[in-house]
């Protein structure tokens, strides 16, 4: 079903030139009568270590379950990004309630804002999960295009901030892009092999920062209502070894023999009140 999207992502990226004054498409691609499948939960689960409900979905799952509109967004003409190459660097997630396979979703996605950075150009997507026309899960993630700016646009990054506590270390395996790809259908050639990674800038096949941070959530727990904010620093290459580390709200993915900052998040459940 992706693959004609992905070809026509391929195809269209070479004639996009990106840039922080182009508009952005006004469409708002939507899927009603989402209804989660309980073979395809359970295998993502086990992927990304999720120990949630059999039936409850894990916070990043919708993220997986819209990411078709996405595609279907960002390979249009109207999107001013290539899709080669575009890297994920952040996510905010909040989820009033875990859906579950029982509910019916509607799912719909737009493209926000376009912004300079000091590497390229930056897209932000939003994304909406609703039950019965209730808003239960939102996203916001951000997007970006490698290029030549021909100056500094956006602050530079600050220093990492202090390494929390070392919690646990995980290895990585060569194929995780290719295998988290089939999951979640983003096979971005920058996650499957070390030559077409390379084509795009890479040194070696980098794991999608989505299964990085369901990683962490998975290791993390997560309530049934809550707020996640998480930035993607630096690639993991793959394979490679990462350290998980957190401490109240906040966690971290660090390589484990670097300890360069992979990914900074922090995790705070939703006031009831």
């Amino acid at each position: 079903m992706l693959a004609p999207l992905l070809l026509r992502g391929a195809i269209l990226s070479p004639f996009k030139r990106a840039r922080s004054d182009a508009p952005l498409p006004t469409s708002r691609p939507t899927l009603s009568d989402v209804r989660p499948s309980a073979e395809h939960l359970a295998v993502y689960s086990r992927l990304c270590g999720f120990r949630t409900a059999p039936h409850t979905l894990p916070l990043t799952y919708p993220h997986v379950l819209s990411f078709p509109l996405a595609m279907r967004l960002m390979t249009t003409r109207a999107f001013p990004l290539p899709l080669l190459g575009l890297v994920h660097t952040s996510i905010e997630i909040t989820q009033h309630r875990a859906p579950t396979t029982a509910d019916t979703l509607e799912l719909s996605v737009h493209a926000s804002r376009l912004a300079p950075h000091r590497r390229g150009t930056e897209a932000t997507l939003v994304t909406e999960a609703r039950v019965d026309g209730s808003i239960v899960w939102t996203s916001s993630s951000t997007y970006l295009a490698r290029h030549r700016t021909a100056t500094p646009t956006s602050p530079r990054a600050q220093p990492d901030s202090a390494p929390l506590p070392a919690l646990a270390e995980w290895p990585i395996a060569r194929d995780l892009g290719r295998r988290y790809g089939a999951v979640s259908g983003d096979r971005n050639p920058i996650h499957l092999y070390p030559l077409t990674a390379r084509l795009l800038g890479f040194p070696r096949a980098i794991a999608h920062g989505m299964w990085t941070v369901a990683r962490c959530l998975a290791e993390y727990g997560t309530p049934e209502s809550a707020y996640v904010q998480a930035d993607f620093k630096a690639p993991v290459l793959l394979p490679g070894t990462v350290t998980y580390a957190a401490d109240g709200p906040d966690f971290q993915l660090r390589d484990a023999r670097s300890g360069t900052t992979h990914i900074t998040g922090t995790l705070r459940p939703l006031s009831t009140s």
